[in-house]
């Protein structure tokens, strides 16, 4: 009886509402951004990015999630006069956040809350970062190997990388949110791995969470039709195991049930007139995977990739 309340998120008290965490709790109009708010969502995504950069060295063993925390808020606040949107950030009903970012270790699925845990060599480690500037949310997280990972960890982490960038090469005028969520269920799934539902993609902007929320499942041709203007995130969590979750007694942290490792890659999208824009690049960003077994036309990419600011680390390794 225990392990099947372990298998079906509705039955344990703890993860009734995880899904309410970090999101829009009133479904509102979806934003159309004007030429003004793509610019300045441009350097807002930027800046999330570089922070990532500058980030990456300070990934190692025996470094604290507490410490990575404190490195991003005095980068944010001192370097690039950003605001950290984590920070004190509370939903109703929950206690306020209290770090300027998410460190989710190992089975951790997401809003790991930094602290003295120590980082070992093989551990996997999802770096997840929302900055404002100038009134605008940029919104991006990255996987993080300290050490050499093992196999299992790396494909889990790679395949979750893809995953999400077929979400991406979905997004053009026309397309529909399902065709989205497919994709990635659909590459994940074939992996041998599984989609975490309670939680999702989120359109952004002044606000940190707006409408659409983006699921990371579905079907074709269906949902919301994507016009240019919309900005979302797209950011699947990927489970090794079962999807099923639970929300520690902290009320933030969310964890697998089954205690498989799970990974997740965020990515902040513009629809652009001819396909999409990935707002969140900066010098250390990784590349695209190839995109090789693509089903449909994909989108047009459009890149606006800059030199780091003068003051940036140098590229994630």
């Amino acid at each position: 009886r225990q392990a099947r309340r372990r298998e079906d998120a509705l039955e344990d008290r703890h993860q009734r509402a995880p899904a309410d965490l970090m999101r829009a709790p009133t479904p509102m109009p979806v934003p159309i951004k004007s030429a003004e708010d793509i610019a300045a969502m441009r350097v807002a995504g930027r800046l999330a990015s570089e922070l990532l950069d500058y980030l990456a060295p300070h990934v190692q063993p025996g470094v604290t999630t507490g410490a990575i925390d404190r490195l991003a808020h005095d980068y944010m606040v001192d370097v690039q006069r950003t605001v950290p949107a984590t920070l004190n950030y509370a939903p109703p009903g929950h206690t306020p956040y209290p770090a300027s970012l998410c460190t989710s270790v190992n089975h951790v699925v997401c809003h790991g809350i930094p602290g003295e845990r120590r980082l070992r060599a093989g551990d996997i480690v999802n770096v997840d970062v929302t900055v404002i500037k100038d009134g605008y949310h940029g919104d991006s997280s990255r996987m993080f190997c300290v050490g050499p990972p093992s196999i299992q960890a790396k494909r889990l982490c790679d395949v979750t990388y893809e995953a999400m960038w077929k979400g991406i090469r979905a997004v053009r005028p026309g397309a529909h949110l399902g065709d989205i969520g497919h994709v990635i269920q659909k590459h994940a799934e074939g992996h041998g791995y599984s989609i975490v539902r309670e939680f999702c993609g989120h359109g952004i902007g002044r606000s940190f969470h707006e409408e659409p929320q983006v699921l990371h499942y579905g079907r074709p041709g269906t949902g919301l039709k994507l016009q240019p203007g919309m900005i979302f995130t797209i950011e699947p969590m990927v489970n090794a195991g079962r999807p099923g979750i639970r929300c520690l007694a902290d009320g933030w942290t969310i964890v697998t049930a089954d205690h498989s490792l799970s990974a997740q890659w965020e990515h902040t999208v513009l629809v652009t007139p001819d396909g999409y824009e990935v707002l969140t690049q900066s010098a250390g960003t990784p590349p695209p995977p190839p995109a090789c077994g693509s089903s449909g036309s994909p989108g047009r990419y459009r890149t606006r990739r800059t030199a780091p600011s003068p003051r940036s680390s140098p590229p994630a390794r």
